[in-house]
């Protein structure tokens, strides 16, 4: 095992960060906050839940899962967009406002979605890992993980569209930092990446505090400082709200393996063998239950923080603890929530332009580490299925496959489909010889 690296060579990753010191270890979980934040709140305004109340339950949800995961790993766990198609078939929002009839329904199936990653949880625990992940190989995972990386890779130019020059300066501003800085600067370009073309938007009248101000004359209580949770978005629960979400489960399980495979390709450890992957479905579950409980959306592994651990090669989970502590400080402060969500959207672009390109190479990384052989067919079948509906589905006009099912519309995802084609095609085509072994 790699711990206290403190080599000449600046390059070399960082399993504990107490040898950084207190201060820098805030600065780096800040730097993890940043990256989630913008994702994070963008479901609960496109559905309507509470943006207070889904920082509160990323930031527990996160918390709860490093505690199922015996703290090993370094995974942020953020709102889920997996589910927006279910909110929006059991809550769309009326006139534009949240469906506050409907909305406690919605989390219900969330609920009961988070259940059914338990039952799976119990179910690899039962059989073991080795025979599950017979169905999740190199030559599926690495696919999926790059196409994890294209899928958002749009919304980082869509991003930057809104002002090219300002993403320029924070993108180069993170090439520069990572590239030829020397100690802490290396190790949080993305902070630095934002603050500067902040900085630069705020001289150059880019940036809008309104949301600020209308929250600051509020006063102190409700503006300032407010309890981030209301009993009116408490769970509810009703059988056609539940067959409607609960089922989306099973694409988000596919993706959970995928990300928790991104994650271990990045920091070079074996999160399926230890802690086991019975135990980060069961953090996810759990996280995703309690955050439904409570109006909150569901909770998933975030790429863009595995991005974050991809550039600064700071490993140590308990960086990723403090950024979920400061999500949840930042959830009873709506006034400082407003200051953060104030960054322009360009420079959020700007620098999810690297995070979401160091994901797709992380799975080709995954592919090369692994010795794929791309020489037989069935592995080239498996990857150009996998890509292919991956980005063709989720770009779609569609977006997806939508069926009925007991008079219940269903949608999957662009990625849910590619990881149900590549994992039926990986078991029914001859040549599979993946071995799955648990020391690697």
């Amino acid at each position: 095992m790699k711990f206290n690296i403190k080599s000449e060579n600046t390059d070399a990753p960082i399993y504990d960060a107490r040898q950084l010191g207190t201060g820098k270890m805030f600065l780096l979980g800040l730097q993890h906050t940043f990256a989630m934040f913008g994702a994070t709140v963008l479901v609960p305004l496109l559905t309507g839940l509470s943006v207070s109340t889904t920082l509160l339950m990323a930031g527990l949800g996160t918390l709860i899962f490093h505690f199922m995961t015996k703290g090993q790993i370094p995974a942020f766990l953020g709102s889920s967009f997996a589910f927006l198609g279910g909110y929006a078939a059991v809550a769309p929002l009326v006139d534009g406002q949240p469906n506050t009839e409907m909305l406690p329904y919605a989390c219900g199936g969330v609920v009961v979605a988070g259940l059914l990653y338990l039952i799976v949880a119990g179910l690899v625990k039962a059989v073991g890992a080795a025979r599950v992940m017979r169905f999740f190989p190199p030559v599926v995972t690495g696919p999926i993980i790059i196409s994890i990386g294209l899928i958002l890779a749009p919304s980082a130019i869509s991003n930057c569209e809104t002002n090219w020059p300002l993403a320029l300066v924070a993108l180069f501003t993170v090439i520069i930092c990572n590239i030829w800085g020397r100690g802490m600067i290396k190790i949080i370009p993305i902070m630095l990446g934002i603050l500067v073309s902040y900085v630069v938007a705020v001289v150059t009248g880019n940036v809008d505090f309104s949301g600020v101000q209308a929250t600051l004359d509020q006063g102190l209580v409700g503006g300032i400082v407010a309890i981030p949770l209301s009993t009116s978005n408490f769970a509810k629960f009703d059988i056609s709200a539940i067959l409607t979400i609960a089922p989306l489960a099973l694409a988000t399980m596919m993706e959970h393996v995928g990300d928790v495979s991104a994650i271990g390709a990045t920091v070079e450890k074996n999160f399926i063998k230890d802690p086991g992957l019975h135990r980060t479905l069961l953090g996810d579950g759990i996280a995703t239950i309690f955050a439904a409980l409570f109006g909150g959306p569901a909770n998933t592994t975030y790429g863009e923080n595995t991005g974050v651990l991809a550039l600064s090669r700071v490993y140590d989970p308990a960086v990723v603890r403090i950024a979920a502590v400061v999500a949840v400080i930042l959830s009873f402060f709506p006034a400082f929530a407003e200051l953060v969500r104030s960054v322009p959207s360009a420079i959020i672009g700007g620098v999810s332009l690297i995070l979401y390109g160091m994901i797709s190479a992380i799975g080709v990384r995954n592919v090369v580490e692994h010795k794929v052989d791309f020489t037989k067919s069935r592995n080239l079948i498996i990857a150009a299925v996998i890509l292919v509906c991956a980005l063709g589905f989720n770009f779609s006009a569609a977006g997806g496959i939508s069926f009925m099912v007991a008079g219940t519309q269903i949608t999957l995802s662009g990625l849910a489909i590619a990881s149900l084609s590549g994992i039926l095609l990986n078991a029914i085509l001859p040549g599979n010889d993946y071995q799955f072994d648990a020391e690697q």
